[in-house]
Protein backbone atom coordinates (compact mmCIF):
# COMPACT_ATOMS: atom_id res chain seq x y z
CA UNK A 1 0.00 0.00 0.00
CA UNK A 2 2.47 2.54 0.72
CA UNK A 3 4.58 1.73 -2.64
CA UNK A 4 1.58 3.10 -4.26
CA UNK A 5 0.76 5.61 -2.35
CA UNK A 6 4.17 6.81 -2.85
CA UNK A 7 3.96 6.59 -6.17
CA UNK A 8 0.47 8.59 -6.36
CA UNK A 9 2.17 11.04 -4.64
CA UNK A 10 5.02 11.81 -6.68
CA UNK A 11 2.04 11.90 -9.90
CA UNK A 12 0.62 14.56 -8.46
CA UNK A 13 3.43 16.31 -7.62
CA UNK A 14 4.89 16.07 -10.69
CA UNK A 15 1.63 16.87 -12.64
CA UNK A 16 1.04 19.76 -10.02
CA UNK A 17 4.87 21.22 -10.44
CA UNK A 18 3.61 21.12 -14.35
CA UNK A 19 0.71 23.11 -14.46
CA UNK A 20 2.50 25.55 -12.76
CA UNK A 21 5.17 26.53 -15.04
CA UNK A 22 4.41 29.84 -16.81
CA UNK A 23 7.13 28.89 -19.77
CA UNK A 24 4.34 30.16 -22.27
CA UNK A 25 3.27 33.28 -20.03
CA UNK A 26 6.89 34.35 -19.85
CA UNK A 27 8.68 33.80 -22.98
CA UNK A 28 12.28 34.12 -22.99
CA UNK A 29 11.87 37.48 -25.61
CA UNK A 30 12.24 41.21 -25.90
CA UNK A 31 9.68 43.88 -26.07
CA UNK A 32 10.06 46.15 -28.19
CA UNK A 33 12.75 49.46 -26.49
CA UNK A 34 13.17 46.80 -23.65
CA UNK A 35 16.91 47.44 -21.94
CA UNK A 36 19.21 44.32 -22.48
CA UNK A 37 22.65 43.69 -20.53
CA UNK A 38 23.53 41.33 -23.32
CA UNK A 39 24.62 44.11 -26.02
CA UNK A 40 27.55 46.61 -24.70
CA UNK A 41 24.71 49.62 -26.03
CA UNK A 42 22.37 47.99 -23.62
CA UNK A 43 19.96 47.68 -26.45
CA UNK A 44 17.59 44.77 -27.46
CA UNK A 45 16.96 46.39 -31.13
CA UNK A 46 19.24 45.91 -32.95
CA UNK A 47 20.13 48.41 -35.98
CA UNK A 48 20.06 46.61 -39.87
CA UNK A 49 22.91 45.47 -41.21
CA UNK A 50 24.88 48.21 -43.10
CA UNK A 51 23.57 48.29 -46.88
CA UNK A 52 20.76 46.02 -45.97
CA UNK A 53 17.83 46.56 -48.24
CA UNK A 54 14.19 45.38 -48.38
CA UNK A 55 12.95 42.53 -51.10
CA UNK A 56 12.08 44.54 -53.53
CA UNK A 57 13.18 48.17 -52.32
CA UNK A 58 16.81 48.43 -54.43
CA UNK A 59 16.67 51.78 -55.96
CA UNK A 60 19.30 52.05 -58.62
CA UNK A 61 17.81 54.33 -60.77
CA UNK A 62 18.26 57.23 -58.95
CA UNK A 63 16.89 59.55 -61.47
CA UNK A 64 13.95 57.53 -61.96
CA UNK A 65 13.10 57.14 -57.51
CA UNK A 66 14.59 61.68 -56.50
CA UNK A 67 14.34 62.81 -59.99
CA UNK A 68 17.95 63.65 -59.81
CA UNK A 69 21.38 63.05 -61.33
CA UNK A 70 23.79 63.50 -58.43
CA UNK A 71 21.95 67.30 -56.75
CA UNK A 72 20.52 68.91 -60.36
CA UNK A 73 17.13 68.13 -61.71
CA UNK A 74 16.99 65.81 -64.62
CA UNK A 75 15.66 67.99 -67.69
CA UNK A 76 13.97 64.81 -69.52
CA UNK A 77 11.32 62.92 -67.94
CA UNK A 78 12.81 58.78 -67.27
CA UNK A 79 9.63 57.29 -69.02
CA UNK A 80 8.19 57.26 -71.70
CA UNK A 81 5.19 59.56 -72.37
CA UNK A 82 2.57 57.79 -74.24
CA UNK A 83 -1.55 58.47 -74.30
CA UNK A 84 -2.16 56.39 -71.30
CA UNK A 85 0.40 58.05 -68.96
CA UNK A 86 -1.01 61.35 -69.34
CA UNK A 87 -4.50 60.19 -68.82
CA UNK A 88 -2.75 58.35 -65.45
CA UNK A 89 -1.86 61.92 -65.03
CA UNK A 90 -4.82 63.43 -65.21
CA UNK A 91 -6.27 61.00 -63.01
CA UNK A 92 -3.77 61.68 -59.99
CA UNK A 93 -3.60 65.67 -60.87
CA UNK A 94 -7.27 65.33 -60.22
CA UNK A 95 -7.36 63.56 -57.02
CA UNK A 96 -3.99 64.71 -54.97
CA UNK A 97 -3.28 67.99 -56.97
CA UNK A 98 -6.70 69.96 -58.10
CA UNK A 99 -7.56 70.69 -54.05
CA UNK A 100 -4.35 73.52 -54.40
CA UNK A 101 -3.17 74.38 -57.88
CA UNK A 102 -6.64 73.68 -59.46
CA UNK A 103 -8.25 72.03 -62.87
CA UNK A 104 -6.18 74.06 -64.54
CA UNK A 105 -3.19 74.82 -62.66
CA UNK A 106 -3.59 78.28 -61.75
CA UNK A 107 -3.64 78.09 -57.93
CA UNK A 108 -7.18 78.53 -57.62
CA UNK A 109 -8.20 75.11 -56.22
CA UNK A 110 -10.98 74.77 -53.48
CA UNK A 111 -9.04 74.82 -50.41
CA UNK A 112 -7.02 77.83 -51.55
CA UNK A 113 -10.79 79.78 -51.80
CA UNK A 114 -11.08 78.76 -48.15
CA UNK A 115 -8.48 80.42 -47.00
CA UNK A 116 -5.33 77.99 -47.90
CA UNK A 117 -1.60 79.64 -49.07
CA UNK A 118 -2.29 80.33 -52.84
CA UNK A 119 0.41 77.93 -54.78
CA UNK A 120 2.13 80.16 -57.53
CA UNK A 121 0.33 78.96 -61.47
CA UNK A 122 1.74 76.74 -63.54
CA UNK A 123 1.78 78.56 -66.22
CA UNK A 124 4.43 81.18 -64.58
CA UNK A 125 7.92 81.64 -66.91
CA UNK A 126 9.63 80.09 -63.70
CA UNK A 127 7.62 76.91 -63.48
CA UNK A 128 7.62 76.85 -67.18
CA UNK A 129 10.91 77.17 -67.79
CA UNK A 130 11.64 74.36 -64.60
CA UNK A 131 13.44 71.19 -64.79
CA UNK A 132 10.95 68.04 -65.22
CA UNK A 133 13.06 66.58 -61.97
CA UNK A 134 12.31 69.68 -60.02
CA UNK A 135 8.64 68.92 -60.19
CA UNK A 136 8.63 65.25 -59.59
CA UNK A 137 10.86 66.83 -56.24
CA UNK A 138 8.39 69.15 -55.02
CA UNK A 139 6.14 66.16 -54.93
CA UNK A 140 8.99 63.69 -52.98
CA UNK A 141 10.21 66.25 -50.50
CA UNK A 142 7.44 69.18 -50.45
CA UNK A 143 8.35 73.17 -50.72
CA UNK A 144 6.99 75.56 -48.97
CA UNK A 145 3.57 75.30 -47.68
CA UNK A 146 3.25 72.05 -49.56
CA UNK A 147 3.72 69.17 -47.60
CA UNK A 148 5.53 66.06 -49.51
CA UNK A 149 3.10 63.50 -51.20
CA UNK A 150 6.18 60.12 -51.50
CA UNK A 151 3.17 58.64 -49.43
CA UNK A 152 0.44 58.79 -50.78
CA UNK A 153 1.66 59.13 -54.79
CA UNK A 154 3.90 56.12 -55.95
CA UNK A 155 7.00 56.98 -58.38
CA UNK A 156 5.33 55.88 -61.40
CA UNK A 157 2.68 58.49 -61.07
CA UNK A 158 5.01 60.87 -59.94
CA UNK A 159 5.94 60.66 -63.39
CA UNK A 160 2.80 60.94 -64.80
CA UNK A 161 1.55 64.17 -63.14
CA UNK A 162 4.78 65.38 -64.18
CA UNK A 163 4.11 64.42 -67.40
CA UNK A 164 0.16 66.25 -67.25
CA UNK A 165 1.82 69.34 -65.92
CA UNK A 166 3.93 69.90 -68.92
CA UNK A 167 0.85 68.76 -70.98
CA UNK A 168 -1.07 71.91 -68.78
CA UNK A 169 1.27 74.46 -69.44
CA UNK A 170 2.38 73.35 -73.34
CA UNK A 171 -1.71 73.96 -73.23
CA UNK A 172 -1.90 77.61 -72.33
CA UNK A 173 1.45 78.61 -74.11
CA UNK A 174 1.36 76.10 -77.34
CA UNK A 175 2.60 77.81 -80.64
CA UNK A 176 1.88 77.18 -84.31
CA UNK A 177 5.57 75.91 -84.65
CA UNK A 178 5.11 73.09 -81.99
CA UNK A 179 2.06 71.57 -84.46
CA UNK A 180 3.50 68.97 -86.78
CA UNK A 181 4.63 69.96 -90.25
CA UNK A 182 1.60 67.99 -91.63
CA UNK A 183 -0.86 69.01 -88.89
CA UNK A 184 -0.28 72.63 -89.98
CA UNK A 185 -2.57 73.21 -93.11
CA UNK A 186 -5.38 71.16 -91.92
CA UNK A 187 -5.21 73.52 -88.79
CA UNK A 188 -5.17 76.69 -90.96
CA UNK A 189 -8.06 75.49 -93.44
CA UNK A 190 -10.09 75.02 -90.27
CA UNK A 191 -13.36 77.65 -89.46
CA UNK A 192 -12.69 80.16 -86.41
CA UNK A 193 -14.76 79.89 -84.09
CA UNK A 194 -16.09 83.54 -82.29
CA UNK A 195 -15.55 83.15 -78.58
CA UNK A 196 -18.68 84.24 -76.62
CA UNK A 197 -19.55 87.52 -76.70
CA UNK A 198 -17.38 88.22 -79.79
CA UNK A 199 -18.87 90.61 -81.92
CA UNK A 200 -18.46 90.95 -86.33
CA UNK A 201 -17.22 93.90 -87.37
CA UNK A 202 -19.85 96.59 -88.85
CA UNK A 203 -20.81 95.45 -92.20
CA UNK A 204 -19.67 92.14 -92.20
CA UNK A 205 -21.68 89.98 -94.55
CA UNK A 206 -24.40 88.06 -92.89
CA UNK A 207 -24.70 90.25 -89.76
CA UNK A 208 -26.17 93.62 -88.62
CA UNK A 209 -23.48 96.15 -87.26
CA UNK A 210 -22.39 95.38 -83.84
CA UNK A 211 -24.47 91.74 -83.62
CA UNK A 212 -22.49 88.20 -83.63
CA UNK A 213 -22.70 86.57 -86.91
CA UNK A 214 -26.07 84.86 -87.13
CA UNK A 215 -25.78 80.66 -86.26
CA UNK A 216 -26.79 77.61 -87.97
CA UNK A 217 -30.33 77.18 -89.01
CA UNK A 218 -32.39 75.43 -86.53
CA UNK A 219 -31.78 71.34 -87.40
CA UNK A 220 -28.65 72.18 -89.29
CA UNK A 221 -25.41 70.24 -87.63
CA UNK A 222 -23.79 72.46 -85.05
CA UNK A 223 -27.37 74.26 -83.73
CA UNK A 224 -28.41 74.70 -80.48
CA UNK A 225 -31.44 73.15 -79.78
CA UNK A 226 -34.13 76.04 -78.70
CA UNK A 227 -35.77 75.49 -74.82
CA UNK A 228 -39.68 74.60 -75.49
CA UNK A 229 -41.99 77.51 -74.28
CA UNK A 230 -43.76 75.47 -72.16
CA UNK A 231 -39.92 74.61 -70.20
CA UNK A 232 -39.24 77.14 -67.62
CA UNK A 233 -35.81 78.60 -67.18
CA UNK A 234 -33.32 77.10 -65.28
CA UNK A 235 -33.25 79.89 -62.76
CA UNK A 236 -37.61 78.85 -61.92
CA UNK A 237 -37.29 74.93 -61.88
CA UNK A 238 -37.30 73.52 -58.80
CA UNK A 239 -33.98 71.92 -56.87
CA UNK A 240 -33.52 68.64 -56.54
CA UNK A 241 -33.81 68.89 -52.49
CA UNK A 242 -37.54 70.79 -52.79
CA UNK A 243 -40.59 69.64 -53.22
CA UNK A 244 -42.43 69.47 -56.31
CA UNK A 245 -44.25 72.77 -56.96
CA UNK A 246 -42.58 74.78 -54.17
CA UNK A 247 -42.14 78.22 -55.53
CA UNK A 248 -38.63 79.08 -56.70
CA UNK A 249 -36.45 81.11 -54.47
CA UNK A 250 -35.42 84.60 -56.43
CA UNK A 251 -31.89 85.63 -56.33
CA UNK A 252 -31.67 88.91 -53.44
CA UNK A 253 -29.10 91.90 -54.97
CA UNK A 254 -27.36 91.59 -52.02
CA UNK A 255 -26.49 88.08 -51.84
CA UNK A 256 -24.00 85.92 -53.98
CA UNK A 257 -25.62 82.97 -55.66
CA UNK A 258 -24.03 80.82 -53.01
CA UNK A 259 -25.55 82.63 -50.23
CA UNK A 260 -28.97 81.92 -51.76
CA UNK A 261 -28.20 78.38 -51.99
CA UNK A 262 -27.65 78.17 -47.82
Amino acid sequence: MAPRMAAWALAVGTLGGLGCRQDMHDQPKYKPFRRSDFFGDERSARPLVEDTVARGQLREDAAYFTGKQGTAPVDVLPVPVTPALLRRGQERFTIYCTPCHGQTGRGDGMVVQRGYRRPPSFHIDRLRNEKAGYLYDVMTSGFGAMPDYATQVAPPDRWAIVAYVRALQLSENARLEDVPAEERAALAAAPLVPSAGEVTTPGAAGSAPGLPPPGPAAGAPGAVPARPASEPPPSQRPRANEPAGAPAATASPHRSPGQERR
